[in-house]
């Protein structure tokens, strides 16, 4: 039985921040493994958090805490076919207008795939499960409206 990158990232499940000035040494350990090395968890960990998990397991990895770098790691997969445990998440941060997946700079978030829960037009957009860091500052599942969609990576 092959252990998944969604298989490892579950067991941080209720992994948090600290509140106030201290930091919790699990997520400082994560963002170290990064090309830009923060002094406490009070910066976004998503990409640290996906990092650290890829790390584990010897895949490929982006190695900085910018979400949309991800756009640049693995292959292009879509939402039809996207796989639990093996595809990574990466959205728009917030709602508004924001710039389109070209630029890799701008704000986003990142995750591990874990469903898609679909809807009718009536009900309003889908929602795409994501088990990531820095998720209401933990690592959690959370649903997020389809439309946030940068796009997904396969990375093995």
């Amino acid at each position: 039985m092959q252990i998944t990158a969604y298989d490892i990232a579950q067991r941080f499940i209720g992994c948090k921040e600290v509140p106030g000035m201290e930091s919790n040494p699990a997520i400082l350990a994560m963002l170290k493994l990064d090309d830009e090395w923060p002094d406490d968890d009070k910066v976004p960990w998503c990409s640290a958090f996906t990092n650290y998990v890829c790390w584990l397991l010897r895949l490929p990895r982006s190695k900085s805490l910018r979400a949309r770098s991800w756009l640049e790691i693995g292959r292009s997969a879509n939402l039809v076919e996207a796989i639990a445990g093996f595809d990574v998440v990466i959205l728009k941060r917030g709602h508004g207008v924001q710039p389109g997946p070209e630029v890799i700079k701008a704000p986003g978030h990142v995750g591990f795939f874990a469903g898609h829960e679909v809807r009718d037009n009536e009900t309003g957009p889908g929602k795409i499960l994501i088990l990531g860091g820095n998720q209401s500052d933990s690592v959690s599942v959370q649903a997020y409206d389809e439309r946030r969609l940068l796009g997904i990576r396969r990375l093995i």
